[in-house]
């Protein structure tokens, strides 16, 4: 008995640098770490329905504050460029959902580590995705190997998801492409 609970008391010793590590993000364990977002970690949920005059990014930019990146990002809860209206061009789509529908979870507990490609295809888990065309240039500085993303539906552009990057603060509209 005396050998047994030495045994465990090692085996306990041993795992708890592993525990005081926390989670794989990098913050304490049940909780995630911002990695360098000034903006806030991953959004509770994705944009609602967007019920308003659309607007048309253009000239204007997405930099609502000083400090804000000139890309779509959000604040809090405020996805901020996702307010162009139901019928943006630059999200039609012919054949929405050719791949299938993505049930991998949403939202900010489900955490992705990309794994490699770009904006053409790139991965995570087993499952591929393409980032649409339009919104190619917002992900320039994307690690494609190691940035954490969450996917969110997105109501608005229909067979698009919306990848958020959680290092960045930043997202940008995403096809499901199968695994």
């Amino acid at each position: 008995m005396r050998a047994a609970m030495m045994a465990l008391t090692a085996l306990l010793v041993m795992a708890l640098p592993g525990w005081a590590q926390g989670n794989p993000h990098g913050g304490p364990p049940g909780q995630m770490k911002e990695h360098g977002n000034p903006h806030g970690g991953p959004p509770g949920q994705g944009p609602g329905r967007y019920h308003g005059n659309p607007h048309m990014y253009g000239q204007y930019g997405y930099a609502d504050g000083p400090g804000h990146p000139d890309v779509p990002h959000v604040d809090g809860d405020r996805w901020i460029g996702h307010d162009t209206g139901p019928y943006d061009p630059h999200y039609r789509m012919d054949r929405p959902w050719a791949h299938g529908r993505w049930n991998g979870g949403f939202g900010r507990g489900h955490m992705w580590r990309l794994m490699g490609g770009g904006p053409g295809r790139f991965w995570f888990n087993g499952w591929n995705w393409s980032v649409a065309p339009y919104d190619a240039p917002y992900c320039n500085n994307w690690m494609w190997n190691s940035d954490d993303v969450a996917i969110y539906p997105d109501d608005d552009h229909v067979g698009w998801y919306l990848a958020f990057n959680s290092r960045l603060g930043t997202y940008v509209h995403v096809m499901f492409m199968g695994r």
